[in-house]
């Protein structure tokens, strides 16, 4: 039986530019030396340990990975986040596919976050050209050239431009199928893309006059990981015809397996997680199952770490004492419960991520000021 699919390409996308926005990253943004104001005794108690766990992981050279929501983009972090990795104390951020997708259309025109409720009444919510447009392309091209979900992005934000391969070009790396099978499917892919939409050969310009505010653009500009873990149908990427389901697992399987690399040296060192309900929570069990299944032959053992995580719901439940019974609600805390069982040490502080990352950021400076030159 032929089964219906919704035919994507009947959708009309808008200009960007028509979109109000509730957020612009010049009048939102979080600097580095913004006070965080005050904090209770339990939140500069959480602040304390953290700081002092990721001051001994940079000294033995462990992983300090900081996987967020996108939240803290939408709340201008992305200045605090790129003065943690311009400093040495992050080595790994890690993000969702929204993400990825604010921290672009801030690079790109300096606001994100429309009016959903509004928006889906009219039909446009998510159905915007360039958004749609240049992130899907970007990862299309990433999937060809082997790069992650975050690089893919983060390139085309720094260098601003997009290089479409040629078709000579790809028909031979179609040919090689033999001897480069993902990178011939890549290719195919590419030349699909190409002639559906009759895409220029060659350079696509991709002015982004606010990249300056884009941690993909300075994760890359770093050599620094940044990770994109989306999932199918969850972002506004999908609305858009251009939008290729193989492209986007390439870029995202080679992320996952780049965010587990990061977990494989995590013995000793931070793992941060910051308004991350769902998806930081499970690629990190999944990434550490895979860890300590291959310890025995790659002579890594995670064993010693500790996992900080932040939100903004309350926890009363002491999750060192194991897991609280079903029929309480803290039960289905995912953040709480799935780190809980990972073995290392796990504490749970409930805070704005603003505060959090902004005390956690000067308390570092302190210590990198005390430190003996």
């Amino acid at each position: 039986m032929r089964r219906q699919l919704f035919d994507r390409t009947q959708v009309e996308t808008f200009p960007l530019s028509e979109r109000e926005n509730r957020m612009a990253i010049e009048r939102d943004k979080v600097e580095p030396g913004d006070s965080p104001g005050p904090l209770s005794p339990e939140l500069e108690k959480a602040v304390g340990t953290v700081a002092d766990r990721m001051v001994e992981a940079r000294n033995r050279g462990a992983s300090r990975m900081l996987a967020f929501g996108a939240h803290a983009i939408k709340n201008g972090l992305a200045p605090v986040l790129i003065k943690l990795v311009e400093d040495g104390w992050v080595t790994h951020l890690a993000t969702n596919g929204a993400g990825i997708i604010h921290d672009w259309e801030i690079a790109f025109q300096g606001e994100t976050s429309e009016d959903v409720r509004a928006n889906v009444a009219n039909g446009r919510f998510g159905n915007w050209q360039e958004t749609g447009f240049f992130i899907n392309l970007a990862l299309l091209v990433g999937a060809y050239d082997g790069l992650g979900y975050g690089e893919a992005v983060g390139r085309m934000i720094s260098e601003e431009h997009l290089g479409v391969p040629g078709r000579r070009e790809l028909l031979e790396a179609c040919a090689a199928v033999e001897d480069f099978p993902e990178r011939a499917a890549a290719a195919a892919d590419m030349l699909d893309t190409i002639k559906r939409f009759n895409l220029p050969e060659g350079e696509i310009a991709a002015p982004h006059p606010f990249k300056r505010y884009s941690a993909q653009a300075a994760a890359w500009r770093l050599e620094t990981p940044f990770t994109g873990h989306p999932m199918f149908g969850h972002d506004i990427i999908y609305n858009h015809p251009l939008n290729h389901g193989a492209a986007v697992g390439r870029c995202a399987l080679r992320d996952f397996l780049r965010f587990a690399d990061g977990v494989s040296r995590l013995e000793g060192g931070v793992y941060l997680s910051v308004g991350s309900a769902v998806m930081s929570p499970m690629i990190f069990e999944k990434s550490l199952s895979m860890v300590r299944n291959t310890a025995h032959s790659t002579n890594r053992p995670v064993k010693r770490f500790l996992i900080a995580v932040v939100d903004l719901q309350s926890s009363s439940w002491d999750w060192s004492k194991g897991e609280p019974p079903q029929e309480s609600p803290e039960y289905y805390l995912r953040f709480n419960k799935t780190f809980a069982r990972m073995g290392g040490e796990h504490i749970y502080t409930a805070a704005d991520n603003r505060t959090f990352l902004l005390a956690l950021n000067q308390a570092l400076a302190s210590a990198d000021s005390a430190a003996p030159s």
